[in-house]
């Protein structure tokens, strides 16, 4: 039974009924599936779809299902040798499979997921990076190239002693079930032993683990990030803080009734923790629509129809999806729905209004990072939501805001984000590298990040890695990249670059040459400018906030010239409470003023008025 939290006094309330370590909880995963088991076997728990029209065939596992299923596959890991700390990596698309192997890995040792869009040489690091002794991932299949991928980085990897592969053609019927055999792309050959996953499956007990399920907190997950660096950072999380992000749903926010609509990807901490965790404390119902999720063919065309299939009540999404909905008319009965959650980067408050006013559902925001075992704060569902700022601490996570030189700041100041709570495993404080403030009610707002990451959509990308790839070329002497405003993605990678003394290179040609030497498509910069000189502070290093200043002018600028409105940025200024803001003159029309802007994450004010002389 979900609690009700619509306020900073509500969680108080919920911390003061007793300490965190005094409460009733799972102790591992396994542990927390055999309780949801016990308390709603027989309700649905994961359903997949492998295309997004709404009358698709489905697969639906119970929770019954699920925990026999888990159960076997924990069974086989152990069986091929997985102990407890050795690693079980799976590549693979969203999937009931992708789901019973995240559980069974971290049961039997610790599991890696690994997002199967990543080129060959960085999942060969990620794999190196976390031990992995055991591969799951898709058998060669029509259309996708995971496989082919996967088996070339597979080449670096000798410490790979056995590959389970999954096949996805059991979700398919009738003539495309039957094609599929005359379809299969050719595979390299790999040294690692090839196992079928459902076969192998089949084979082991699915009643009783055969090993013990050790009752103590460790190592569940190894999850990576930033994604577009050569070697992604490898985050380690343990059954605690995953069981802490599965209570925070199922005590404050999901039932058993519940449907969440979840077409992100279970290799990225979002899914994995504050969904199907809270959907395992709560016996909520998880849909994932096709292999791809939001990027799945006709997702967003049949989205709609989709929610009233299910009867959906929670939405989980991301600003991009968000913003591709509203492209589409509401075209069925979403009555269901009670709420979208939205993470990942920041919601644009136009976007939220159009969102509102198309279908009457509240967008509740919040904040969360991997190291932190995902869930920070949210705008409480029950309770006043502040657009823009990503809500309220969750209970038991303390956030403080520190002062660069030491001490902590006080209401509205600016400072780094810390946060402890039980799923961060750093003591006492875990430090974000994203700066923020707490405003008198304490919601937290984020302005910056130290990192200098470019979010794209979500998506963090090293702009390190653009900058490498430009610096490159014999005409440049320095590079800068940042992250340009951009009103579907959030932000774009754009590089400003200095050319060295006598050198010549055109904008085009730079872009070229990056273009062959970044290895992800979302990296390759959209915007190359050459300036005279780079900004630069007084021991040389580029001085990003002047590049971030004229990429907002030149973004907006360019927006109010394609809405046909007579406004212009006037400068960019560093506001101590909301960072760079955009000072605008020129245009008397308030309201499109406001709906140009909206779709931007960038704050904005109006340019005092230019006194005559």
């Amino acid at each position: 039974m979900s609690m009700t939290f619509a306020s900073a006094a509500d969680r108080d309330r919920i911390e003061g009924e007793m300490p965190w370590a005094a409460r009733d909880r799972a102790v591992t995963l396994y542990d927390a599936l055999s309780r949801v088991k016990a308390a709603h076997g027989a309700r649905p728990a994961l359903s997949f779809q492998m295309f997004s029209t709404p009358d698709a065939s489905a697969l639906t596992l119970t929770w019954d299902d699920l925990h026999a299923r888990v159960t076997q596959a924990a069974n086989l890991f152990r069986a091929l040798g997985v102990e407890e700390g050795d690693t079980v990596a799976f590549i693979l698309p969203n999937c009931l499979e992708a789901a019973v192997v995240l559980l069974a890995g971290a049961t039997a040792g610790v599991v890696n997921p690994v997002n199967p869009l990543l080129e060959p040489g960085q999942i060969a690091a990620i794999l190196r990076g976390s031990g992995a002794k055991v591969v799951v991932t898709l058998r060669a299949f029509p259309k996708t190239d995971i496989a082919q991928k996967v088996a070339r980085a597979l080449a670096e990897v000798p410490g790979v002693t056995h590959v389970i592969e999954v096949d996805l053609r059991q979700s398919l019927t009738g003539p495309k079930r039957w094609i599929v055999p005359f379809l299969r792309p050719k595979i390299p050959p790999r040294t690692a032993r090839i196992l079928d996953f459902h076969g192998e499956c089949d084979r082991m007990p699915a009643d009783q683990l055969t090993f013990r399920d050790a009752p103590h907190d460790r190592i569940a997950a190894c999850f990576h990030t930033g994604g577009t660096t050569g070697v992604p950072k490898l985050a380690r999380l343990r059954h605690s803080g995953m069981i802490y992000n599965g209570w925070l749903g199922g005590y404050l926010l999901f039932r058993e009734t519940d449907v969440l609509l979840c077409p992100l990807p279970l290799f990225h901490v979002f899914a994995a923790c504050p969904v199907l965790m809270s959907a395992i404390h709560s016996g909520a119902h998880v849909v994932m629509p096709t292999p791809a999720g939001y990027r799945g063919e006709g997702v967003f065309d049949h989205f709609w129809k989709l929610i009233a299939r299910w009867r959906v009540s929670f939405l989980i999404s991301v600003p991009t999806a968000i913003a591709a909905l509203m492209t589409r008319p509401v075209d069925a009965d979403i009555s269901s729905l009670r709420m979208v959650i939205s993470g990942s980067t920041a919601l644009p408050v136009e976007l939220y209004n159009r969102f509102r006013a198309a279908t009457g559902v509240e967008i509740a925001e919040g904040y969360g990072l991997t190291e932190a075992t995902c869930l920070v704060s949210v705008n409480p569902v029950d309770g006043p939501k502040k657009v823009g700022s990503v809500g309220l601490p969750m209970p038991y996570s303390k956030v403080l805001i520190a002062r660069e030189g030491g001490g902590l700041c006080g209401v509205d100041e600016v400072g780094e984000i810390c946060v402890s709570s039980p799923g961060t495993a750093e003591e006492p404080f875990l430090r974000t590298g994203d700066l923020g403030r707490i405003d008198a009610d304490g919601y937290l707002w984020i302005t910056g990040r130290i990192k200098d990451l470019i979010i794209r959509g979500g998506h963090n990308i090293d702009p390190a890695q653009i900058e490498e790839a430009l610096a490159g070329h014999p005409a440049v002497a320095g590079v800068g990249a940042i992250g340009q405003p951009d009103a579907v993605a959030g932000e774009l990678p754009c590089a400003y670059v200095e050319l060295l003394d006598g050198a010549t290179a055109t904008e085009g040609e730079l872009l070229a040459h990056a273009v062959r030497r970044i290895p992800e498509r979302a990296a390759v910069p959209k915007h190359v400018e050459i300036l005279p000189s780079l900004p630069k502070t007084a021991v040389g290093k580029v001085f990003k906030p002047d590049l971030r200043r004229r990429a907002i002018t030149r973004v907006l600028d360019a927006a109010f010239r394609q809405a046909g409105l007579a406004a212009r940025v006037t400068e960019v200024v560093e506001d101590p409470k909301r960072g760079l803001t955009a000072r605008i003159a020129g245009e008397d029309n308030d309201a499109a003023l406001r709906r140009v802007m909206g779709a931007f994450t960038v704050p904005w004010e109006r340019a005092a008025p230019q006194r005559e002389p």
